[in-house]
């Protein structure tokens, strides 16, 4: 399956892609340098967050989908150098509307859970 959505997106900053299929995808964050809030290397949550609603728009993957409403729960810090792995279920389709269960782990630890409820539109947001 090809990615149809934010194909401009930078994928250093917001992951890539690992697995891509109808309702599900996994993505790979690598946490670098640049993404670190302070000292001892924490990693500022909105590069989380970023990876996570990419994680979400890939997983409905429609050229015009977009982010409604957001429900998440930051469960463990992530620090430098650490892997992030996101997957992404839809969860509920009703039409246009999905809702996406995104989950992240740091190897087998569990730090991120978000449900993402997205929109897609008859044309780009902009437009």
């Amino acid at each position: 399956m090809k990615l149809k959505t934010h194909l401009k997106i930078d994928n250093n900053l917001n992951g890539n892609i690992i697995t891509l299929k109808e309702g599900y995808v996994k993505i790979e964050l690598k946490t670098t340098p640049i993404m670190r809030a302070d000292e001892q290397g924490l990693i500022h949550g909105g590069f989380i967050f970023g990876a996570a609603d990419f994680t979400a728009m890939a997983t409905v993957n429609d050229p015009y989908v977009v982010l409604a409403k957001s429900e998440t729960k930051f469960l463990a810090p992530v620090k430098v150098d650490e892997s992030v792995i996101f997957e992404g279920n839809v969860i509920q389709s009703d039409g246009k509307k999905f809702t996406v269960e995104v989950v992240g782990h740091v190897s087998e630890k569990k730090i991120f859970v978000g449900t993402f409820y997205t929109v897609v539109l008859d044309k780009h947001v902009l437009q």
